[in-house]
Order: C-alpha cells, then sequence, then structure tokens
C-alpha cells in the first residue's frame, strides 16, 4: 500500500476537482478535500484493492457531501436520488473515463493558473466570466489562457 502521503499528493486536485463540481463552492470542496484525506487516513485499513485508489476517495469525498448536504438541509428527501445520480454521472465520467485521467496527468505539465482555469471550465463546466471571477481576472484573460493551455495540450500529442 501506498503511504498516505504519497496518495495526497497524486489524488488532492482529483478529488478537489471532484468535489468543486458536486458543491460549486471553492471553500466548501476545499474543507469537504481535507476530511476526505482524513478520513481515508482512519479508514485505510479498509481499502481493499477492489477498485482504484481514486475511486475509493471519491467515494468517501461523494459521501462526505451528501453527509454535509443532509446536515443544512439543502436537500429534499425526493430529490435525493436524483442527486445521487447526478452524483454518480459526475464521478464515472471523471473517473473511469481513461481518456480524460490521461488528459488530466498531461494538464499536471501546465503551469498552476492554466490548469486551473482548464479544470475549472471542463470539470466545474463554468463560463470564463464565472472563471475570472473567480480567479480575479478578466473574461478575456480565462478564455486566452484556456486556448493557450489547450494548444500546449495539443503539443504534447
Amino acid at each position: 500500500m501506498q503511504n498516505m502521503e504519497k496518495i495526497y499528493e497524486e489524488y488532492f486536485e482529483t478529488v478537489n476537482k471532484y468535489l468543486f463540481c458536486l458543491t460549486r463552492n471553492y471553500d466548501m470542496a476545499e474543507e469537504l478535500t481535507q476530511e476526505t484525506f482524513y478520513r481515508a487516513v482512519k479508514k485505510i485499513g479498509t481499502y481493499r484493492g477492489a477498485c482504484k485508489i481514486s475511486v475509493w476517495l471519491c467515494q468517501i469525498a461523494k459521501n462526505l457531501w451528501y453527509d454535509q448536504c443532509r446536515k443544512n438541509k439543502k436537500i429534499v428527501n425526493k430529490d435525493f436520488d436524483l442527486l445521487e445520480i447526478e452524483a454518480q454521472n459526475i464521478e464515472d465520467e471523471v473517473i473511469s473515463n481513461e481518456e480524460k485521467i490521461i488528459l488530466y496527468k498531461r494538464m499536471q505539465k501546465l503551469d498552476e493558473k492554466t490548469r486551473e482555469v482548464i479544470y475549472l471550465r471542463i470539470t466545474g463546466e463554468l463560463s470564463f466570466k464565472e472563471i475570472g471571477d473567480i480567479l480575479n481576472k478578466s473574461e478575456n484573460w480565462a478564455r486566452v489562457t484556456f486556448y493557450r493551455g489547450k494548444q500546449k495540450l495539443k503539443e504534447g500529442d
């Protein structure tokens, strides 16, 4: 079993972006990501290797998010099943799609701001205006950064 520090370094970004997609809230995603890894450290003995470690971590993250939603009573019970299906679809897209995993690995080679813009655009499905607002930059800056990042990813082929 890999040590937790290496697991944290390798999967922090994936778990954080996954939670951001679910919560649409950077602070909450950050908090839940920290809690995910805390719980993973406590429960590492229960990980049997039947699935990828990233899947296991995202499952913990999703359950924490559900707990948070219940606690805040933001979700009506009848809507919870629909929300769970939506979260499962996001999880399937982010984790099981091998092409995306390869893309994300390539994205790790980009500078931090470019990588963040691409993550927010692709994973968060945010507009360039929203991305600019989040990063305290202009809409045009977000658009240009995304375009240049795509070009760099294409050059990697």
